[in-house]
């Protein structure tokens, strides 16, 4: 992210941000976890992954994709499919998949890599534009989903 971007002034996303550090720390030690062949601590750091993900996906599919997506529907949707992507990945650890898929791992880390890129795609161009897009309404919703008072689909 650009030194002279507003956003780490913004508290929705300067919240998204720390969690983009923390899931780029998670992706460390998955890395070495994978170097070492310990898919038993690969496992536990995609489990990591994604209880910080979930809410963080939450927060920006409920909250910041949608105005965002009027202007940029094209960009906004490889996003979201970014997401899928990772998340099918992610629910390996648990479903079964990490212990009878020998294939498994090497997905891990191709999904390690998307995940940066769909970081610095984030933190580069999305929460940048949301400073000139999102209304006053807008970034409360992002508050109160980050709060957890919002969280019923309406």
């Amino acid at each position: 992210m650009s030194d002279y971007c507003w956003c780490l002034a913004t508290p929705a996303i300067e919240e998204l941000i720390r969690e983009h550090d923390e899931l780029i720390e998670l992706t460390a030690l998955a890395r070495a976890a994978y170097r070492c062949g310990d898919i038993e601590a690969l496992v536990e750091c995609c489990i990591a992954i994604t209880t910080v993900l979930g809410p963080h996906i939450e927060v920006e599919e409920r909250g910041l994709f949608p105005p965002m997506a009027v202007e940029f529907p094209e960009k906004i949707a490889i996003l979201s499919g970014e997401h899928r992507r990772i998340e099918a990945v992610l629910a390996g650890a648990t479903d079964g998949t990490a212990n009878t898929d020998p294939a498994w791992p090497a997905r891990v880390i191709d999904m390690l890599t998307l995940m940066r890129r769909h970081i610095v795609k984030e933190q580069e161009g999305l929460f940048p534009a949301a400073l000139t897009v999102l209304t006053s309404d807008q970034w409360e919703l992002l508050a109160e989903l980050r709060e957890g008072r919002n969280l019923i689909v309406s």
